[in-house]
């Protein structure tokens, strides 16, 4: 349970508080725990009740009669004194050790100005020892002219200290000049497969990479110690529970989160749940993780797998069927090979693995699909529950095919009211249509289940519910982002 302020979150996964068994008083014996005094909302529109009672980690009884009926000496009590309680969030999609970082980085969002930028990087640069990388906090071109940045701005203000820090989608790192010499990065460096290093006019490397030209500077940061990752990570935990997150689904493409909440759960519980998902091409190591030591437990769990089909929007490198308006022949990039993901999908389900693959370009998003269709086919029937992250950009058909493949939409309203305020530049009016189109995948019978994708977005729940149903971009200029039909809901008052 986390109390924060007025307000009281059970954390009991995703189980609403209503129901048969509950209204009935369970059985079972005395409760462990009652909460009274309390304004309780049961999941059910309108219903609430004024008290609690759980045994171990399951809700029994609700209402004061219920709850009065099973207590005993033992009972713990607590008082509400009025609070509202609610059952606590999961939230889908997080880059949590990212987002855990970046509450101990300044906070680049908030720049309206190009000299702001760089004075908040210069100023977070001198409070580093001479060599200490500088890796956050992230920056969007968006809000400071729409201009992607050049490393020579900062070059001045960062002498001794090597760049790298990520755009918010994580898809782009920006490099000063030292951070691109440590990588081997200059303007002889060719791009490399599902990569861009963005070069200026003079063809020299402008200090953005995105995608997989971000590997080559990946390698030479050095990777924090067990201390400084457990720091972050509890750090962020207390950031999570206070917005009533009490589970996320970390969704990552390397180890970084995995070892550290096993490292973490070792010690006791670890605060709040996470679900492990690692990277699809060490399904292997995943399977006989799996086969030696099982799928964890109710703390830490793991056995799922990701793959990282295509890049973003922001970056211009998810994939299309068409160009993007805004820079002709360009239709974004594989960050994983086709063949690739045709070969590693059926072997990592047929060895039993849960398997999600980002994909947000309306290409990616098919093809994703198709390799889904095929696996199932090879592999026959079982309760897989496939995944699509963000499954943003969607052509004609493939809501309908996702319902028929019992596919999950793993969505990030956030999303919608931030790429909002220009995604109609990248891709027009008509491919927009089917963007974001959560209200389409409910309607159309998809399961659809919503994250945040922190640090890309706030990890606030109530937040990008809002987006969902509001539709109000960020800046205030595009109310409905442009396609108000596609909320996931009606208002409600």
């Amino acid at each position: 349970m986390h109390c924060n302020r007025r307000t009281v979150v059970i954390g009991l996964g995703s189980g609403l508080l209503y129901g048969r068994a509950f209204a009935q008083g369970g059985g079972g014996g005395p409760i462990d725990l009652a909460i009274v005094n309390v304004r309780a909302w049961t999941g059910r529109r309108g219903v609430f009740t004024d008290a609690i009672g759980l045994r171990g980690n399951r809700i029994v009884a609700i209402g004061a009669a219920a709850v009065r009926a099973q207590h005993a000496p033992r009972t713990r009590t607590i008082d509400a004194k009025g609070a509202f309680a609610m059952p606590a969030f999961i939230d889908g999609h997080t880059h949590f050790l990212r987002g855990s970082a970046n509450l101990l980085l300044p906070d680049l969002l908030r720049v309206d100005s190009r000299s702001a930028f760089v004075d908040r990087i210069g100023r977070a640069a001198r409070a580093l020892r001479p060599g200490e990388w500088l890796l956050g906090g992230p920056w969007d071109e968006q809000r400071f002219g729409g201009v992607l940045p050049h490393r020579r701005w900062i070059d001045a203000v960062t002498p001794d200290t090597p760049v790298a820090i990520p755009r918010t989608d994580l898809h782009s790192l920006f490099l000063n000049s030292l951070a691109l010499r440590l990588a081997g990065i200059d303007r002889t460096t060719p791009d490399v497969a599902g990569g861009v290093i963005e070069r200026d006019a003079d063809g020299e490397p402008t200090g953005v990479l995105k995608d997989n030209a971000r590997n080559a500077v990946l390698r030479v940061i050095p990777e924090p110690d067990a201390t400084a990752i457990d720091r972050r990570l509890r750090a962020g935990i207390a950031h999570a529970l206070s917005k009533g997150v009490a589970q996320v689904h970390n969704t990552e493409v390397d180890w970084s989160v995995h070892d550290a909440v096993r490292r973490l759960r070792a010690g006791g519980p670890t605060g709040m749940r996470f679900n492990s998902f690692v990277p699809l091409r060490d399904w292997e190591r995943v399977a006989g993780l799996v086969a030696a030591e099982g799928r964890g437990d109710d703390w830490v769990r793991w056995g799922g797998l990701k793959c990282v089909s295509d890049g973003s929007l922001g970056a211009r490198t998810a994939r299309f069927h068409e160009p993007y308006l805004d820079a002709p022949g360009q239709r974004g990039v594989w960050t994983t090979g086709v063949d690739e993901m045709r070969a590693m999908i059926p072997a990592a389900d047929a060895a039993g693995l849960a398997v999600t693959t980002h994909a947000i370009g309306d290409e990616a998003n098919d093809v994703v699909l198709d390799i889904y269709a095929d696996t199932v086919r090879r592999n026959g029937p079982r309760d897989r529950r496939f995944r699509i992250e963000h499954a943003q950009h969607l052509s004609a058909g493939a809501i309908e095919r996702m319902a028929a493949q019992q596919v999950v939409a793993s969505v990030q309203p956030y999303h919608a009211i931030d790429d909002g305020r220009w995604a109609v530049t990248r891709i027009g009016e008509e491919r927009l249509k089917r963007t974001y189109a959560f209200r389409s995948l409910l309607g159309g019978g998809v399961t659809t289940c919503f994250g945040s994708d922190w640090p890309v977005a706030p990890i606030d729940p109530l937040t990008g519910i809002d987006a969902a149903v509001e539709r109000r971009t960020i800046d205030g200029a595009h109310p409905g982002a442009g396609i108000p039909n596609r909320r996931s809901a009606s208002r409600t008052r």
